[in-house]
């Protein structure tokens, strides 16, 4: 395995401390499952140093029923399930929202997304072992070994989610331990939802009335609308962001590349929390004319991305490339940044735009 620091190497790191990465998006697009070292990382507060041997999940279930699972007991007492899904930060794509007005968080570009093969068992599965029954009306409050601002990062999901059968407590990564900067030993992944709802270093869930009142959870994420400031942000009226919306963006070629004039290959990827990609269209002229691309994607993985690819015939000169999706309901993409531009710059899902020039 490669050291921390050469992980690291391979990133753009947008902060240390705590410590927030992407990567270049030509290689994002080289696999459909993303390798461990070229996956974004997304942290909060402090990376914890974990053993095995000792890490412990306490897990509050239904009636009062409480326990604590080793990792041992995870990996001995119930099924073994692998599912690839895609994970991706409600930030992505950030910096499109900066070049219309000042935002706050980091400046991801399309890389703060990923998809992996993960392996390790059904949350539902370990909920009924512990007398959790079906309720619409619970929560599962996640707590980690991470701490922000004094406090162990917590976040929640409906139950509804925690019971689906692709929700899962994962102890590996494309066959391979999880990476400390992905969690190790254990963390949730939640497909189609925000990866915020993925937490890391698991050390509790519980199963409750109400949302986790952890500030991730009661005060962050919240999608508001543009005229909301972050001085008038009220949390308990913005959209709790769970579910990820339609986006696609173009991964090669790289953003101010001069290319050969003619046929040029276009690749990227789309993605949507909980429907199919049915259509991918890209344009080389800022959007005034398109051509439909070809989709790849693995029919047995329904919360992972559709890679899509297409030849532009691109004449000397300036050209701004587009790319817009569509989605199982008929759902495209707005055209422009400031039509989803808020303060927070969460969940920019316009057409992804770059300029390349193309010479003879």
């Amino acid at each position: 395995m490669s050291s921390p620091s050469e992980r690291k190497a391979r990133l753009i790191v947008h902060g240390d401390q705590p410590y927030n990465a992407e990567p270049p998006l030509g290689r994002l697009r080289a696999a459909y499952r993303t390798p461990a070292e070229d996956f974004y990382v997304r942290s909060h507060g402090d990376l914890p140093d974990l053993e095995p041997e000792t890490w412990r999940l306490t897990v509050e279930g239904g009636d009062g029923v409480t326990g604590e699972l080793s990792l041992h007991d995870l990996q001995t007492r119930f099924p073994e399930v692998t599912v690839t899904a895609t994970m991706q930060c409600a930030g992505n794509r950030r910096a499109d929202l900066r070049a219309v007005a000042p935002v706050s968080g980091d400046p991801w570009d399309a890389g703060a997304i990923g998809t992996a093969a993960w392996t390790g068992v059904r949350l539902g599965d370990v909920l009924r072992a512990f007398g959790v029954t079906d309720d619409a009306g619970l929560h599962v409050a996640f707590e980690c070994h991470d701490r922000v601002e004094g406090r162990p990062y917590g976040a929640s999901i409906p139950l509804a989610k925690a019971m689906a059968p692709e929700t899962l407590l994962a102890h590996a990564m494309n066959g391979a331990p999880l990476l400390p900067e992905h969690g190790f030993p254990v963390r949730a992944v939640v497909p189609g939802f925000a990866g915020v709802r993925s937490p890391k270093w698991l050390r509790r869930l519980a199963v409750q009335r109400h949302p986790s009142d952890n500030p991730i959870q009661a005060d962050d994420y919240k999608l508001y609308p543009p005229d909301v400031t972050a001085e008038s942000a009220d949390p308990t009226r913005g959209h709790t962001i769970d579910t990820m919306p339609l986006n696609a963006a173009i991964c090669e070629p790289d953003r101010g590349a001069t290319l050969k004039a003619g046929p040029n290959r276009v690749r990227g990827y789309a993605v949507s929390g909980d429907r199919a990609i049915v259509r991918v269209d890209v344009s080389g002229n800022g959007g005034r004319s398109w051509r439909q691309a070809d989709l790849e994607h693995e029919t047995d993985a329904p919360f992972a991305w559709t890679f899509w690819s297409v030849d532009l015939d691109l004449p000397p000169g300036e050209h701004e490339l587009a790319v817009r999706a569509w989605d199982a309901a008929g759902q495209t993409q707005p055209a422009l940044p400031d039509d989803v531009w808020n303060h927070k710059g969460y969940l920019c899902t316009c057409w992804h735009r770059l300029r390349v020039r193309a010479e003879a």
